[in-house]
């Protein structure tokens, strides 16, 4: 993989997000608002129930899936540039398509993670408890969350031929895992059925991680995380891969059909 290319479509993506304000805006007001009102409002009508603090369980949750989402969503980029042609020429440049698209792919990582240390800054004001080897654990496994969705919105797009059907399909396909991800309720004892469909549900690896990482030593852990961290690395790391792999030569069949 060449390196220097890679770095250079990352810094392309980053520069067009410090040029967007309205973007940069939006990225961090939403986020806040779901931890601030609806974990809020749950820990005061669910703390004294479930035994733990509702409030850092929903930041953790938004946390991932605003990292998550991010890089998926980011890739959307993609179909701007085949739509530009810009897509074209680089393809057509002597540069591996793997280390296209995981330029890509970084690029959005680099976009994302900004909104993930402001999210983590906005944990500090609303008391979540922080220990260094968590805070630390939060944001090596926040480059990982956002790459593991960034090679997922690749394998959703890769077939798709306009911005406005992605615009269309994405909410149908991420929506869903908040719930089934947890990222806002707890997933232990699902019936079985829906224990099915959250265990395909790739989010749900990503927000398990970091719940792992922010409750490991605690004694809420049992009650909130459904995997160790190692276990779901695991996962993501072979789902990663087979997004990577199957998503890059579904694009380029589709540009080589254009």
């Amino acid at each position: 993989m060449n390196v220097s290319a890679a770095l250079v479509l990352a810094q392309r993506d980053f520069l067009k997000l410090l040029r967007d304000r309205t973007r940069i805006l939006s990225t961090f007001i939403f986020p806040f608002v779901f931890i601030g009102l609806l974990g809020g409002s749950l820990q005061a009508s669910l703390g004294s129930a479930i035994g733990y603090d509702f409030l850092a369980f929903t930041f953790v949750g938004v946390l991932a899936q605003t990292l998550f989402q991010s890089g998926a969503l980011g890739l959307i980029s993609l179909i701007e540039d085949r739509e530009n042609d810009f897509s074209q020429e680089i393809f057509v440049s002597p540069v591996s398509r793997y280390t296209i698209i995981f330029g890509k792919i970084l690029g959005e990582t680099l976009v994302a993670l900004p909104q993930g240390i402001g999210i983590i800054a906005f944990g500090f004001l609303i008391g979540v408890p922080f220990t260094a080897a968590s805070l630390a654990g939060l944001l090596a496994t926040s480059v990982v969350v956002a790459l593991f969705g960034g090679a997922f919105g690749v394998i959703v797009l890769a077939n798709l031929s306009s911005q406005r059907a992605a615009n269309q399909i994405f909410p149908f396909i991420l929506l869903p895992q908040y719930f089934l991800a947890g990222v806002f309720n707890p997933i232990v004892g699902l019936p079985w059925y829906l224990d099915i469909v959250s265990r395909l549900s790739p989010m749900r690896y990503a927000v398990d991680l970091q719940r792992g990482v922010l409750y490991a030593g605690r004694p809420e852990y049992e009650r909130t995380v459904l995997a160790d961290p190692l276990t779901n690395l695991a996962i993501m790391a072979v789902l990663f891969t087979v997004f990577l792999v199957l998503g890059t030569l579904l694009f380029v069949r589709a540009e080589r059909n254009r």
